[in-house]
């Protein structure tokens, strides 16, 4: 996949990250699509790296998508933690 797909690819994961875990972030919409690509590119790294998963040339594989989406979810839950409570404080 080029680095356009991969950030359509985070962009999606990072929406349904955010419909998985709903509530206020800190960053807004621009801060979880930027995460959710993040994410995409780290949990299509570690996939490819650590589970012996190669990341496929076809946009819809689902190992690809679950790496993205988990990645996204794992980079969300520690930018909550980390900055969760910043919006509560003003």
């Amino acid at each position: 996949m080029s680095i356009i797909s991969w950030i359509i690819l985070g962009l999606l994961a990072g929406a349904i990250a955010k419909f998985l875990l709903p509530g206020r972030d800190p960053g807004g919409l621009i801060g979880t699509t930027l995460i959710g690509v993040a994410g995409a590119f780290i949990g299509g790294w570690i996939s490819s790296r650590w589970l012996d998963r190669p990341i496929s040339k076809d946009f819809y594989d689902t190992a690809t998508w679950v790496s993205a989406i988990g990645g996204a979810l794992v980079l969300l839950i520690v930018y909550r933690v980390f900055f969760g409570d910043s919006r509560s404080r003003r």
